[in-house]
């Protein structure tokens, strides 16, 4: 998969998860997720357990819920 592709694929996930962590990246390794918190101190510690193992996270601290 191509950079652009790839560009285009993180703008569809992060659209689809309004508060959490969309994707995960190491190096040449992502990992598209859709982890929704319920709480911006639940979306530190679980951007911070990511960060510990080297990855860089993607989230969105928008809205809360979604609709």
């Amino acid at each position: 998969m191509g950079r652009k592709e790839y560009q285009g694929l993180l703008k569809i996930a992060s659209d689809k998860v309004p508060f959490g962590i969309y994707a995960i990246e190491k190096g040449d390794y992502a990992e598209l997720r859709y982890d929704i918190c319920k709480s911006m101190t639940q979306l530190k510690a679980l951007s911070r357990q990511f960060k510990r193992q080297g990855f860089r996270v993607l989230s969105n601290k928008g809205q809360k819920g979604g609709a």
